[in-house]
């Protein structure tokens, strides 16, 4: 996010606790959708979360729910999470040094990202992922202290390439840690065979490490996309169906809502958004145009 920051969303503009659980109701229900993740932006800045995790958590049949965080105000969060419904996390941490943490996030709370991880795999929300990116000139050279710091706690660790989808639009290829250097990276320290299990529509690619049975993740999204096999659908906070990371037109669901439309009519709008998802996401065409919402109004 840019270091000024970004606008909040009109109250009025974003969906109720109620709407949010109706929707997910409708995907579960009538669509066949069986994983849920609350991601952002920051899942945590959403007062009424927990309510709508119980909301999500009493449907039938019960979805899978899982929930993506930059981890700092999790510690004391990690058990109502699990009390309320979450099954599993994934916490961003990019760098395990604490100069480079306040650089990349503009602030000083490595410490309380590394107690939310804790406090998630004492609450039981196992297993506990940890998302890492790399950039070139900032934390390229971590790739191997992170896979140690997730071996030694049990920890998950999937190194995503960086996408454009920076509020900035100031996205630089050169400066991607692609998935080829990442994986020589590790291979200096640690030995790495595929993971014979199938991927289906896993984004990330697995690896056994040191023969396993810890298993490393690298996820390509733009030098090995695997647009072929994804079957996500997003809803953002406004009530809007993105049937793709980067897909330039949205589908209003908020609209419908409040204009009264029954479920079926709602799943019917649902499914033609999705119906209608581009064959892949083009980043490496020539015409590609990165949308103009950042992932932090998106979703990972």
């Amino acid at each position: 996010m840019p270091e000024e920051g970004l606008d909040w969303l009109a109250g009025p503009d974003r969906l109720t606790d109620a709407e949010v659980v109706r929707l997910i109701g409708i995907a579960v229900t009538r669509l066949g959708v069986r994983q849920v993740r609350f991601t952002g932006g920051e899942p945590l800045l959403r007062r009424g979360l927990e309510a709508i995790i119980r909301g999500t958590a009493a449907l039938h049949p019960r979805p899978e729910i899982s929930l993506t965080t930059n981890g700092i105000g999790l510690a004391r969060r990690a058990a109502e999470l699990g009390a309320s419904g979450v099954d599993r996390l994934n916490i961003s941490l990019d760098t395990l040094r604490p100069d480079r943490f306040e650089a990349i996030s503009r602030r000083d709370r490595l410490a309380d990202v590394l107690a939310g991880l804790a406090s998630a795999r004492t609450a039981g929300l196992t297993p506990v992922k940890v998302n890492s990116v790399l950039l070139r000139g900032v934390n390229d050279d971590e790739a191997p202290d992170l896979l140690r710091f997730a071996l030694a706690n049990n920890y998950q660790l999937r190194f995503i390439e960086q996408m454009p989808l920076d509020a900035q639009h100031g996205w630089d290829r050169g400066r991607m840690v692609d998935v080829e250097e990442i994986l020589r990276s590790l291979r200096a320290e640690f030995d790495l065979r595929p993971d014979p299990r199938r991927r289906g529509a896993a984004p990330a690619e697995l690896w056994l490490v040191n023969g396993g049975p810890a298993r490393v993740g690298v996820i390509g999204s733009v030098t090995r996309p695997f647009c072929g096999t994804c079957d996500r659908t997003r809803l953002t906070a406004d009530g809007q169906i993105r049937s793709c990371l980067f897909a330039a037109t949205e589908t209003d669901l908020r609209g419908m809502l409040r204009a009264g439309a029954s479920d079926g009519e709602i799943a019917e709008r649902w499914r033609e958004a999705m119906w209608s998802k581009a064959p892949g996401h083009g980043i490496n065409e020539p015409g590609f145009l990165q949308p103009s919402r950042p992932m932090s109004a998106i979703g990972g």
